[in-house]
């Protein structure tokens, strides 16, 4: 009668084994079950309403920003758009002359631009010999790289200007001749209308922005660069640049 006792207490042991881990395991999937949706909640809450990742897809931004820099976006100091609404919180502050902007280009939405803002609703603004004049006014822009200050091209896009020039008088003492031909680094005066803003690359001699375009409605906004997490050197030889070409010095840095 022993050997069968010893027998059913090790098979009773062994059972009680078994239910004890299998009570383990389920409980640890039941706890990350409890645990992932409220976290999902939180990243989907934080990337539509507060902060999002940006990637720098060209050089037009140079030298504050570079091909291969990685953004945090801050989308809340613009109010945020609500999904599905096209409707949006409530703004810390409205964009301000100066300020880096994150927003749908107008020719396709579908494609996010950063650009530097320099015109408001209700500025006059022109160029003359690259440099850029506000409300009649030369605008010192320290941030601003000319890689080709030899070159001028005037092409067909610049046209779209006509529609917002002050008038004949105004562009005449801006230095303009009576044929309104615009060029890349000679053109307005143009006004700004309401509910829109004129914006510009830092790599002023090849940047495909307001002057080429248009305007950016402000419906349109994202919101603005807040700081560089991540930075490589996408052209380097190395066969993965993203490890080996990392720049150390960019990462952390607060964008201005």
């Amino acid at each position: 009668m022993a050997p069968n006792k010893d027998h059913r207490a090790n098979a009773l042991r062994a059972a009680n084994g078994r239910s004890r881990r299998r009570a383990l395991s389920f409980g640890w999937l039941w706890e990350w079950a409890k645990v992932l949706p409220p976290a999902v909640l939180l990243f989907l809450v934080l990337r539509t309403f507060v902060v999002e990742a940006y990637k720098i897809p060209s050089g037009s931004m140079e030298r504050t920003l570079l091909v291969g820099d990685f953004l945090l976006v801050n989308k809340w100091l613009y109010g945020a758009e609500v999904p599905y609404t096209h409707r949006r919180l409530p703004a810390v502050r409205a964009p301000q002359i100066g300020d880096i902007l994150v927003f749908e280009w107008p020719t396709d939405p579908t494609k996010n631009f950063v650009k530097r803002l320099v015109g408001r609703p209700g500025d006059t603004l022109s160029m003359q010999g690259g440099a850029l004049l506000r409300n009649g006014v030369p605008v010192r822009e320290r941030y601003v790289s000319h890689t080709e200050p030899d070159v001028d091209p005037m092409t067909d896009e610049f046209r779209w200007q006509r529609g917002y020039l002050t008038n004949t008088a105004a562009a005449a003492e801006a230095g303009m001749p009576p044929i309104y031909r615009p060029s890349r680094d000679n053109w307005g005066p143009i006004v700004v209308p309401p509910k829109h803003l004129f914006v510009l690359g830092d790599n002023r001699d090849n940047s495909l922005d307001s002057r080429y375009w248009g305007f950016v409605p402000d419906s349109l906004l994202r919101g603005t660069p807040w700081i560089v997490y991540y930075s490589f050197t996408p052209d380097s030889a190395a066969r993965v640049p993203w490890l080996t070409g990392i720049r150390w010095g960019r990462l952390g840095a607060l964008v201005r």
